[in-house]
């Protein structure tokens, strides 16, 4: 995990500001449930009445409720209103003191709205509660001042509050309390603007939640848009890096971590941890912000119901906690499994000629279905674990939700609680147990993740055996260019026990051709992979010009050569770039030039478009000798010092090869030549032959002179030529 966050860090200014974003949509998506509570409970229940001081009040009730105030109380009032206009209506002044109000009239609105509730049900006969009108209520206020004349009136009638409030207990109390908006809103209904108050404060603060919401929005589209600039930003950082070091790596790390591997840690892999950081930066980020706020608000309220929550996060931990035990290790071996199916499958389709020519379908079909079926066995693992555990969620948050309706129902009916604070205490507790489902959510996929990030990081890490000297050192200028001379040269391949070449020891000259000849599997391909540094030699050197190619950089040293592989390799192009593969300065005279000497000039000019032709992948569609030859001219095109050819004639007819030998005998006059070959004709006018047995030099020399003193090279060449081509006589002549 430390390896994401890693690659996390390279764009700390865009997580930071992700973060920044996130913080701004969680205060968002919690401040929502607070409008909610409102416009069920004010908005809804108190008619959009906020307060239990009247913005507006006639002058009859407002000298009610003074009569209920003590004089302190009664002068602040009538300071804060407004003289009556034509209506007798006073007006609430904007710099009137709301907090002091609100306790001078919280009891007599209770008192009022008590009485005039009493008095409508005087007037209807009836002992039960009834609703009282605006008449009721300018009734109670006309008794209220008549009986205010009376010497003493009002002295009683506030001895009389103050004893029958002390009497009442804290809940009680709170109960009226709540009961003060009642006057309020029997007062606005009196003048006629109740329905334009509530319609106001629900437009209000309908208006503000949809202003969040379009905010949240807008956060939440930058969040993602960030989100995935930073991933798709690491997926192309991770993958420029792993090519970066696979360009560079020798054939031993080639074949340490596979091609199938390498391919799958290039693009699944790296797929894997750019869904993870998108996953990372949009929920990882925003779970914990959100949980915490929603706490937050969860314990600033008195709702008693907070143990709720933390028996559901509780069991939710608990769940998460076994999942992860479970299905952690599957993970693991999951990507094992995939790269397992991309060999198999890649081993299948690019065998599938000698595999139909054996007539092993079945057999690949099984072998292919073996690996198949692993990867889907692990697969439904971990999907059934995964889905396994979406009921559990869901029957912890529903037991969640029927823990607070049960529970707050108690409390609503106990008067401690309204219906918007039990809607706003459920919606926290979900965005509660959200941000925990997500975080489960992302610990299932992290472990996944996390052994993607250190497969890419183990191959980013690994070191290339072939690198460039500290210091390197220059072909010296003054000398002939293009000597090549192995110093006692021994190699051993990583792992083995046994050396693949003992003292190899010769030396290739310009104007010279070098052949390499022996039978299959005695080092031949190895001895000259040791040139262009494909491998190191394990004891003595090799050399350029007196120069070891260990002290050289690969550029220097690569430039100096022309190598044609004994698999012929083309890239997806034109015959024209893969002849100008060797660099910018090859001209299209060059090419031309190349493909005449390497005998390919006949089947280009047969194809419609020439050198413009083009070229498949791994150049499926043109033969083995077409390819072999299109593989020479990419070299000879190059004009190198020194030419490497490893067996590159083998898919040539007698008569191409021996046409493009003289071609190139005459093109390679003053360059280095070495040639590994299978057959005694390729090699019979080289200048010096080696002789190779079990990685041993067991003859060098001429083709003469090794008939007449190599044993192993005379066994080769009766073998392919006939005893007129060797000019000895037929037995019995």
């Amino acid at each position: 995990m430390t390896k994401i966050f890693k690659q996390l860090g390279r764009h700390w200014a865009a997580c930071l500001a992700v973060v920044v974003l996130l913080i701004v949509q969680a205060y968002c998506d919690l401040s929502l449930p607070d409008y909610t509570s409102k416009i069920v409970d004010t908005g809804i229940q108190q008619g959009g009445i906020e307060s239990p001081v009247p913005d507006t009040v006639r002058s009859t009730t407002l000298q009610a409720l003074e009569l209920l105030m003590s004089e302190d109380d009664a002068a602040l009032t009538d300071e804060a209103y407004s003289d009556p206009d034509a209506d007798g209506v006073r007006t609430l002044k904007p710099d009137a003191d709301t907090a002091a109000l609100e306790n001078a009239f919280t009891t007599p609105d209770v008192v009022l709205y008590m009485a005039a509730a009493k008095n409508a049900a005087t007037a209807a006969g009836t002992t039960d509660t009834v609703a009282p009108t605006a008449y009721d209520l300018d009734a109670v206020a006309t008794q209220l001042a008549a009986a205010s004349q009376a010497p003493g009136a009002r002295e009683m009638l506030q001895s009389q509050l103050t004893d029958g409030l002390a009497q009442l207990d804290e809940t009680v109390a709170d109960s009226l309390s709540s009961q003060a908006m009642l006057l309020v809103a029997l007062e606005y209904d009196a003048q006629g603007i109740a329905h334009d108050v509530q319609m106001s404060y629900l437009l209000r603060t309908g208006g503000q939640m949809l202003a969040l919401t379009l905010l949240m929005v807008a956060v939440a589209v930058a969040v993602g848009f960030i989100a995935s600039r930073v991933s798709a930003a690491i997926g192309r950082d991770l993958r420029r890096d792993v090519f970066r070091t696979v360009v560079g790596y020798s054939n031993a790390e080639i074949e340490k971590f596979s091609t199938a591997s390498l391919i799958t840690r290039t693009t699944n892999d790296i797929q894997q941890v750019q869904f993870v950081c998108v996953i990372l930066l949009r929920m990882v980020a925003y779970a914990p912000i959100l949980g915490i706020g929603g706490i937050m608000h969860v314990a600033s309220g008195n709702t008693g119901l907070e143990w709720i929550i933390f028996v559901a996060v509780a069991a939710l931990l608990a769940l998460i906690a076994v999942l992860m035990n479970v299905a952690m290790p599957k993970f693991k071996q999951m990507q094992v499994l995939v790269d397992r199916l991309n060999l198999v499958s890649r081993e299948i389709l690019t065998g599938i000629m000698p595999i139909r020519a054996f007539s092993r379908e079945e057999f690949e079909e099984k072998r292919f279905d073996r690996a198949n079926t692993d990867l889907m066995k692990t697969q439904l693992f971990t999907n059934r674990t995964m889905v396994a555990m979406m009921p559990f969620m869901t029957l912890i948050m529903n037991g969640t939700s029927l823990l607070i309706v049960w529970f707050g129902g108690k409390a609503m009916d106990l008067g401690n609680m309204q219906v918007g604070e039990m809607i706003a205490f459920i919606t926290y507790t979900m965005q509660i147990v959200m941000s925990f489902l997500m975080l489960s959510m992302v610990a299932v996929m992290l472990p996944r993740a996390g052994v993607a990030a250190d497969r890419i990081d183990e191959v980013i890490k690994t070191p290339s055996a072939i690198h460039d000297p500290a210091a390197p050192k220059a072909l010296p200028a003054d000398s002939t260019h293009g000597v090549v001379a192995f110093h006692d040269v021994s190699f051993r391949y990583p792992g083995s026990d046994e050396d693949a070449l003992e003292h190899i020891s010769f030396t290739a000259r310009p104007g010279e051709t070098t052949a390499i000849i022996g039978s299959t599997g005695c080092g031949k391909s190895t001895l000259l992979n040791l040139i262009p540094r494909f491998y190191d030699a394990t004891e003595g050197s090799v050399t350029i010009d007196g120069v070891d190619v260990r002290d050289m950089t690969q550029a220097q040293l690569h430039d100096e050569l022309g190598y044609v592989p004994q698999k012929g390799v083309l890239f997806s192009g034109t015959i024209t770039s893969n002849l100008k593969f060797g660099g910018d300065h090859i001209t299209d005279a060059d090419a031309e030039q190349a493909a005449e000497i390497a005998q390919a000039t006949e089947f280009i000019s047969a194809k419609p478009e020439g050198f413009d032709s083009p070229i498949a992948q791994g150049g499926s569609n043109v033969s083995g000798g077409q390819k072999q030859r299109l593989s020479i001219a990419r070299a000879i095109a190059k004009h190198p010092q020194i030419y490497l050819f490893d067996d590159s004639f083998s898919a040539l007819d007698y008569k191409t090869d021996v046409a493009l030998r003289r071609a190139l005998k005459a093109k390679t006059d003053n360059a280095t030549v070495i040639i590994v070959a299978q057959r005694i004709s390729t090699v019979l006018h080289a200048n010096q032959i080696l002789v190779l047995d079990e990685g041993r030099i067991v003859g060098k020399g001429t083709h003469a002179q090794l008939m007449e003193s190599c044993p192993a090279y005379q066994e080769i060449a009766r073998s392919q030529l006939s005893q007129k081509e060797l000019n000895l006589q037929k037995e019995g002549e």
